[in-house]
């Protein structure tokens, strides 16, 4: 197949005390993105887009939480190293579609880095890259404040 698509989901906790990080982007805010990495969510939705879109598993096969090696990891890595993977099967990111859901903080004044920082990672044009964000009006886990989430859907082309 020439063109493959894949999409991907991510969803954390938040807690007081941890760095909020989305997109490879430090978001000042009283809480942050629990997980065993860095906890973000951009990142690790779009690297599960893109081993969907290949039928190569989830993120969990390559970056097990169960192993120390990626404790506190930063999330970067797990993107790079999905890159370089679709790479050697001769692929490459046509258009990557993502959606943040967050209820606070306004993060629409970080989306344009983020964008960067991942066509920067994927050797893609910035408008190859959509970042965007939404809230869900204050109705369940996330509309309280407990937790974020991020949807992602990649086409690659061989």
């Amino acid at each position: 197949m020439q063109y493959r698509i894949g999409n991907g989901i991510d969803i954390h906790q938040l807690e007081e005390g941890i760095p909020l990080i989305i997109g490879g982007v430090p978001i000042p805010f009283q809480k942050g993105s629990k997980g065993h990495s860095d906890g973000d969510v951009l990142f690790h939705a779009i690297v599960d887009a893109i081993l969907g879109s290949l039928s190569l598993g989830d993120i969990g096969k390559y970056f097990p939480s169960d192993n120390s090696k990626w404790k506190n990891a930063d999330s970067r890595n797990f993107l790079e190293h999905i890159f370089k993977l679709i790479n050697e099967k001769g692929y490459s990111v046509e258009n990557i579609d993502a959606t943040i859901i967050l209820q606070e903080p306004i993060i629409n004044p970080h989306i344009l880095q983020m964008r960067e920082k991942i066509a920067s990672i994927l050797s893609a044009d910035l408008d190859q890259v959509s970042v965007k964000a939404t809230t869900t009006d204050k109705l369940g886990f996330i509309g309280k404040g407990e937790g974020i989430a991020a949807t992602a859907s990649v086409l690659i082309k061989k």
